[in-house]
Formats: structure tokens, C-alpha cells, sequence
């Protein structure tokens, strides 16, 4: 039976962020602040100027969703910028009980002359580590109260990109101007996946995971697949936007052709009715066939519903999102945030919009949360994530039996 899951249960109980853009999630008065350092022009240098005409709580489409990233790319092009939004993407995700994220980030949109993909890295995890390691200082955690803070990076590659979003960008479309843009892209995307495995497996980075953002229509995963190829044959871990503003295909491709660990949004993976593949005679056992795969494989979903709202008119309400089907079908899904500023989103506000639109069993409910830690990219050992998962699950256990007094099954 389901019961209602309240809000302060939520916040306290353990949590992950695997879905999480770093360049979609800074403080807005930070971002006033660096932009006004920097010299960077906004539209508006207060904050309830910002919200009313870039980071609102609606947008038209996903063109007006991405405007809002020029502004926050724009501030995050030295180590010093880098390191403090990162430290504080860290505290406020602390602050409402997540314990685990994968932050996401296109190095190369940071990168120019004197600034190199792994200085930009070692600036991300500088911040990060100095939120880690204020946090697992505190007494609570080392005796065990509380769950320690851990992270991962993961390298995200463009499905396309032109000469005005970074410097690195516009060097190398002039350097292979005499190349066909999807040659170019594809370049880009395995530059990256060898600068990602380099980083974890040469110098020790928690590089935990590569993946492909941008336009689906038009920019095919498979264009990609020497870069995912590269990451696959030295053991990195895959993700990939696939399904977002495309249909079941692009799932498909992404797990066949990039070897796919999880899937970002994953939100027409049940829209039959986009499938475009002439081949494909009958869609609806395709899609069938594909969730299941999906299911059976444990391969990740991760589903940003206030995100996923904003951007696709057509789900129209909460209510309407596909995650039931994703439950129903038995498919490992985690709640995440995409981008807490472009967004106006917590985790805590993910859970509680599944918690209220979506009828579940405290088990169901649980799965959800504990699927975030399973499905993680953790950057240890196996035997290390399974410890940390049972200790995320003791402490679970512990907060439902205080604040809803029940047992998950």
C-alpha cells in the first residue's frame, strides 16, 4: 500500500545526485558576483532579475532552457571560479542529505591556451574535496551517525558545438576546417574520453564516468562511438543523454553502440509512436522488448522530472511523465536534478514530486532512493561501493522506522 512520504523524511534521508551539470548549478549571487568580476555581461545583476528573465521557473522550449548556460560558462573559465562553485554545489547538495553526486561537465567549454582540460580538472575536485573533507570531519560521520560524502566527475562530451562556445572549440574547427563538422565532433568527443582516462587511471582523478550531451535530432550517438569505444575498452563507465528530445532509437543506439551503463532522462523510451526506422515493423514490440532489456540489464535511468517538464511541453503534468511506466516496468531509476539553478530544483524537491504524483509502496519509494547509490559510478572498489551501500541502507532503514514508523516491505 502507499503512504504519504513527508518532506522532512526525505531531507534527512540519505541521497545521490548522478545527473547533476556543474554549469547549470551555481548560486545565483555567485554568479553575480564572478560575472561581476569578470567582467561578464547579464541581463540583469539582481537576483530576482535573473529569474525573471533567464532562470524561470517555465520555459517555452529547450532553446530558451540552454540561453541561461552562456552566462554560467561564462564565469567558470579559471581554476579559482571553478573550485569555489564546485565546493558549494558540494555544501548545498550536504545541506539537504545527498551524500553521493556525479558531477557532469564539458572540460572543453573551459579550456584555452594556459588552461588545460586537466587543470580544469584538478580545479573541480580541489572544491569538491574541501567539501568532502569538511564534512566527513565532522564527529557525526565518524562514528558512524551519519554517511560519509563521496563523489564522482563525469567528462561529458557535445553531439555538436560551434566556434562561439569556448576557445577550444574554435581552434579545432579551424584546424579541421577541411573536415566535415561530424568529423570535427567526433574528434572533440575522443580527445576527451582519452583525456578522462588518463586523468583516472594515470593520475588518480575520481574520473568516473564519460558521456554526450546536446541536440539528439540530427546528431546520432553513433557519430560518437570511437570516443565511447575508446572509454569502453579502458574500463570507464558510460552514460549518454538519449531519449530526451528523441525517441526509442537514440536508447537503443546508446546502449548498443556506446555500450551505455545508464541512460540521461531516458523520457521516450515508451513513445512508440516516435519511432522513425521504416525497419522497424512493428514499434511496439521494439519498445517493449527494449525496456525489458533495459530492466534486465540493470542498466541505469536518470530521470529529471521538473527538468524534464520545463523542456518538453508535451508531458504537460507531473502526473504525466513517464516514471510510473518506469516503475512498472521494473527499471532502475534514481531522481536527479539536471541543473539546480536552470531547474529551481533540490533533489529533495525530486523525491517529493514522485512521492506526491506517483502512488508507491514505502519498498517502491526505497528502490527509488537506493538506486541512486546502486547505480552510482563509484569511484572505489566494488567491495567498497557494496559497504557504502549498506551503510546508506542502514541509515535509511533507521530514518523510516523514526519518521514513518514502517518497514520498507
Amino acid at each position: 500500500m502507499s503512504m504519504k512520504i513527508s518532506e522532512e523524511f526525505i531531507r534527512r534521508i540519505p541521497k545521490t545526485d548522478l545527473h547533476l551539470h556543474l554549469d547549470g548549478s551555481l548560486r545565483i549571487p555567485t554568479l553575480i558576483e564572478l560575472a561581476k568580476k569578470g567582467g561578464v555581461k547579464l541581463p540583469s545583476y539582481e537576483e530576482a532579475g535573473l529569474k525573471e528573465l533567464v532562470f524561470k521557473d517555465t520555459y517555452a522550449d529547450l532553446p530558451e532552457y540552454l540561453q541561461g548556460f552562456a552566462y554560467t560558462v561564462a564565469v567558470l573559465q579559471n581554476a579559482e571560479n571553478l573550485e569555489r562553485v564546485a565546493c558549494e554545489l558540494a555544501e548545498d547538495n550536504l545541506a539537504e542529505g545527498v551524500r553521493y553526486i556525479e558531477i557532469r561537465y564539458a572540460p572543453q567549454l573551459h579550456c584555452r591556451p594556459g588552461f588545460t582540460i586537466p587543470q580544469i580538472v584538478r580545479a573541480v575536485c580541489a572544491g569538491l574535496d574541501r567539501a568532502k573533507k569538511a564534512h566527513n570531519n565532522r564527529p557525526e560521520v565518524k562514528n558512524g551517525e551519519d554517511i560519509p560524502f563521496e563523489y564522482g566527475l563525469i567528462a561529458c562530451a557535445m553531439r555538436s558545438f560551434n566556434e562561439h562556445m569556448s576557445p577550444y572549440y574554435a581552434q579545432l574547427l579551424q584546424v579541421m576546417s577541411y573536415a566535415p563538422r561530424k568529423e570535427v565532433f567526433a574528434t572533440a568527443s575522443l580527445e576527451l574520453a582519452r583525456a578522462a582516462v588518463d586523468l583516472a587511471q594515470h593520475e588518480g582523478l575520481p574520473v568516473v564516468g564519460f558521456d554526450l550531451a546536446g541536440e539528439e535530432a540530427g546528431y546520432p550517438a553513433v557519430a560518437h562511438r570511437e570516443a565511447y569505444q575508446y572509454a569502453h575498452s579502458h574500463f570507464l563507465k558510460k552514460t549518454v543523454h538519449a531519449g530526451e528530445a528523441y525517441g526509442p532509437e537514440s536508447i537503443f543506439q546508446a546502449i548498443t553502440e556506446c555500450h551505455a551503463n545508464r541512460i540521461g532522462h531516458g523520457t521516450f523510451l515508451f513513445a512508440a509512436d516516435m519511432i522513425r526506422d521504416p525497419d522497424i515493423e512493428n514499434p511496439d514490440s521494439y519498445v517493449r522488448y527494449l525496456a525489458e532489456y533495459i530492466a534486465s540489464q540493470r542498466i541505469g535511468i536518470e530521470v529529471c522530472l521538473t527538468s524534464n517538464l520545463q523542456t518538453t511541453p508535451s508531458i504537460e503534468s507531473v502526473g504525466n511523465h513517464p516514471l510510473r511506466k518506469m516503475i512498472e516496468h521494473g527499471l532502475s531509476v534514481c531522481l536527479n536534478t539536471d541543473n539546480r539553478l536552470v531547474s529551481n530544483t533540490t533533489v529533495t524537491r525530486e523525491l517529493k514530486l514522485a512521492a506526491d504524483h506517483f502512488p508507491m509502496t514505502p519498498h517502491q519509494f526505497r528502490n527509488l532512493v537506493i538506486a541512486g547509490f546502486k547505480g552510482s559510478f563509484f569511484p572505489g572498489s566494488y567491495s567498497a561501493k557494496r559497504a557504502y551501500v549498506r551503510q546508506v541502507i542502514r541509515r535509511y532503514e533507521a530514518l523510516e522506522k523514526e519518521l514513518l514508523g514502517a518497514a520498507s516491505d
